[in-house]
C-alpha cells in the first residue's frame, strides 16, 4: 500500500463500462457530506461527467436533471438532500480566471463540489479534496484511481470493491 502520507490514501477499480462508472460513483454519492470536494482529471471520453452523474443519482438528484458538463457557463447546481456544484473548467487557463469566479464560496459553503479538468487549479485545492482520475484503457475500460483523506475515503469506498494502492 503506498500512501502519500499517513492522513491520505489512494484506491483505484478498473470500470469496465459507463454503467458501472456511473454506478461506482453512485455508492461514493450517498456517502458524501456538505464541504466535500471532489476534482476530476483525465483527458476527454475519460468518464468525469459519467461518474458525476452517477454522483448526483447518490446525493438524491432525480433523473429529470441531466448532468452534463457546464463547459460553457463553467457551473452547473443542482438540488437535492446536498446541493450539487458542478464545475467544468475546461476552457480556463489556470487558477486565477478560477478565482475570478468566486470559488471561495463554493469551496467553504454547502454542498458538494466537483470539478472536471480540476488538474488547472491544483495549486488552490483545500488539502481535504478528493482527487480523482480518469485513464481511459480502451474503448470501453477506465481505471479510476481516487486520492483523499484516509478516514474519509475509506468510508467512502465501502462496498465499491476499489482496492487500496
Amino acid at each position: 500500500m503506498a500512501e502519500k502520507n499517513q492522513d491520505r490514501l489512494k484506491a483505484q477499480i478498473i470500470s469496465s463500462s459507463a454503467e458501472q462508472t456511473k454506478a461506482l460513483a453512485g455508492i461514493i454519492g450517498a456517502r458524501l457530506q456538505n464541504g466535500d470536494i471532489l476534482a476530476l482529471s483525465g483527458e476527454l471520453g475519460s468518464g468525469k461527467t459519467c461518474f458525476t452523474g452517477g454522483l448526483a443519482l447518490g446525493l438524491g438528484i432525480g433523473e429529470k436533471y441531466r448532468i452534463t458538463s457546464p463547459t460553457f457557463t463553467l457551473i452547473n447546481e443542482y438540488p437535492a438532500k446536498i446541493k450539487l456544484y458542478h464545475f467544468d473548467i475546461y476552457r480556463i487557463k489556470d487558477y486565477t480566471d478560477f478565482e475570478d469566479l468566486g470559488y471561495e464560496e463554493y469551496f467553504n459553503g454547502d454542498g458538494v463540489v466537483v470539478i472536471e479538468w480540476a488538474e488547472k487549479i491544483a495549486e488552490i485545492l483545500p488539502d481535504d479534496s478528493f482527487m480523482i482520475t480518469f485513464e481511459y484503457l480502451d474503448e470501453n475500460k477506465r481505471k479510476i484511481v481516487m486520492e483523499g483523506p484516509a478516514h474519509r475515503l475509506k468510508e467512502l469506498m465501502k462496498d465499491t470493491k476499489m482496492e487500496v494502492v
